[in-house]
């Protein structure tokens, strides 16, 4: 730290120098990164410096550079009128105009670059200009005399102008930049890698290289723009590399504005990176500093957050608070992706979810059938009914009748299951699913994705049996009741102390069952029966027409009942509000609706 103040001081001294040209003397005039004796500057307070330029004129040029031009009055005057040229053909006729040397060439290459991308022009005809190909030969035979930034906006350029790579001039370009790499400012470098990481990807030869100099000097890393643009373009390919940029956003959290904010959290979410401190600051910051959010910014925090399953409710009160007022002028590609964020986040709003419902009801011509679907699927991930709920599934029954058959499999899947969840699910909708050639298509798969399906419809057919009493049919066959139990789950706390509790309670383990899979599709956590006086009987006695095999016949004496124990372990919710999760609450009804009583264990 102390060695940096001083160079920074002795630059200071050295600015004064060289802020009248003529006052320099010539033995100062050195190419970047020598050294030079103190005794060339009396009054410097340390022995040695460098004269490669400090990280505050990163994106500029050498002290060398700066002096080199404006002592010569014509390159100065040329400067200018590649900067100021507003067509390839005034750059063109300054090549033929003017001697230029190598800098030059690549100046104008860059300008010619930038007023293309601007200007939309068609980048082939300059190609194949006379002109262009000289300007080329020019860097090509003096590039190691081009400055390091010239270098790179070059080789910048050369790529965006679609300069074919295998040309023995661009690959030239290449090498100079590869062996330069140890002399370019760390900005030069992001610069670099942001570009490279957008042009080329992960399969660059040069990007590797970058990004490996990048991850040693990371403690040169400066500034927020920097931190933010290195994460969302160039972190996804060095997960090193973004474990550092972590850490460096996380001691800049306070200086990030709402923008700087919305490209890191997105940049995590698409990374899968879950960085609980640094979300936690960013989400400190945002609630204490910015009190208003635009329409942008709250859909891609909330689409973040939802990505990455982290729960920050002040954060999520304020985003719900400040979406409701914007949810009449959203699109329904909007409102769809606000819904289903906060559906997977688990987190309901009453007011932002009867807004959106109100929405789909006046917009309806505007919805598609995907975007209905998916609100209903949120609706049912929250186990939200709006207030006027039968204007509401008037609408959706209305529009989805005659689309039934052009939904793929998966889709009509989740939308029935969803209406069960909402109870909602009429006769077509069931005949649909529980149709024998509808579900033909799974048997014998046992792909994760054909096991989800399964089990979907396994719960579908519950509903239809437990809570359709005019439901005649189809059901599923019985083979297809049998649920595969999941490879490799673990047993958690809750349940291991649950059973320890039963135990004790119950004095044998032929009083209660354990982990069982319903023909329904839910697991009960635990199974008892008691008596009229509460104590426990034997189970396997007694008939147990919820299990695909029963060990026993016996009816239950009168006054017995069946007890199920359902764990509840969502850390996010609270007891009373079990009833925010669609899944849980069918199970809970479902499990009642075959006989037991229902105690919940969390």
């Amino acid at each position: 730290m102390a060695a940096r103040l001083v160079q920074r001081c002795c630059w200071r001294h050295l600015g004064a120098f060289v802020s009248t040209p003529s006052a320099v003397p010539a033995s100062l005039l050195v190419p970047a990164g020598k050294v030079v004796m103190a005794r060339a500057l009396p009054q410097a307070p340390f022995a040695l410096f460098h004269t490669s330029s400090p990280s505050s004129w990163a994106d500029g040029f050498s002290v060398k550079e700066q002096v080199e031009d404006s002592r010569n009055p014509e390159h100065k005057v040329i400067g200018e009128l590649i900067e100021t040229a507003t067509s390839p053909q005034e750059l063109f006729q300054l090549s033929e105009l003017h001697d230029l040397n190598s800098n030059q060439a690549s100046l104008i290459i860059t300008q010619l670059s930038r007023l293309a991308a601007e200007k939309k022009l068609e980048t082939e005809s300059i190609l194949q200009d006379e002109r262009f190909q000289q300007l080329i030969g020019i860097t090509d035979d003096q590039i190691s005399q081009v400055w390091n930034n010239t270098l790179v906006n070059l080789l910048k350029s050369l790529y965006s102008l679609g300069v074919d790579s295998s040309r023995r001039e661009m690959q030239s370009v290449e090498q100079e930049v590869l062996w330069r790499l140890r002399r370019l400012t760390f900005r030069q470098l992001a610069s670099l890698a942001e570009f490279l990481a957008v042009k080329q990807g992960k399969e660059s030869k040069l990007l590797n290289e970058v990004i490996k100099k990048l991850e040693l000097r990371w403690t040169e890393l400066e500034g927020t723009r920097t931190v933010v643009t290195l994460m969302a373009k160039v972190g996804h390919i060095s997960p090193t590399l973004m474990d550092r940029l972590e850490d460096k956003a996380l001691e800049l959290a306070e200086q990030f504005n709402l923008d700087d904010i919305r490209k890191i959290t997105l940049a995590l979410a698409y990374q899968n990176r879950r960085c609980v401190p640094l979300l936690r600051a960013l989400s400190y910051h945002l609630i204490q500093k910015h009190p208003e959010l635009s329409l942008n910014i709250l859909m891609d925090l909330i689409f973040a957050y939802g990505k990455l399953n982290f729960h920050q409710p002040q954060v999520f009160q304020k985003i719900a608070t400040d979406l409701h007022p914007h949810v009449s002028t959203m699109t329904p590609v909007e409102v769809t992706r606000c819904i289903r964020s906060f559906a997977l986040l688990k987190w309901l709003s009453l007011p932002l979810s009867e807004a959106i419902a109100q929405y789909a009801l006046d917009n309806t011509k505007q919805l598609s059938v995907a975007h209905l679907c998916n609100i209903i699927l949120s609706f049912a991930r929250l186990n939200f009914q709006p207030s006027g709920s039968e204007d509401f599934f008037n609408m959706v029954h209305e529009e989805l009748q005659d689309q039934l058959d052009n939904l793929e499999p998966h889709l009509l899947t989740d939308l029935v299951w969803s209406l069960c969840v909402l109870q909602q699910a009429k006769a077509p909708y069931l005949q649909r699913v529980l149709a024998p050639e509808f579900h033909a298509r799974i048997r014998g798969d046992q792909s994760l994705k054909a096991q989800n399906l399964r089990l979907k419809l396994i719960h579908i057919n519950a509903a239809a049996k437990l809570e359709s009493p005019d439901y005649r049919g189809p059901f599923l066959p019985a083979e297809m009741l049998n649920v595969t139990e999941p490879v490799g789950e673990k047993v958690t706390l809750l349940q291991s102390s649950l059973r320890d509790a039963l135990a004790g309670v119950l004095g044998s383990r032929d009083n209660g069952r354990f982990d069982v899979r319903t023909i329904y599709g839910w697991q009960i956590d635990a199974e008892v029966v008691v008596n009229n006086e509460n104590k426990p009987l034997p189970l396997k006695d007694f008939a147990a027409p919820h299990l695909l095999r029963s060990e026993g016949t016996k009816p239950l004496p009168p006054g017995a009942r069946r007890v199920a124990f359902l764990r509840w372990e969502f850390p996010y919710f609270s007891n009373r509000s079990k009833d925010l999760l669609g899944r849980y609450v069918m199970a809970r009804r479902h499990v009642q609706a075959a006989g037991f009583l229902v105690v919940d264990v969390s």
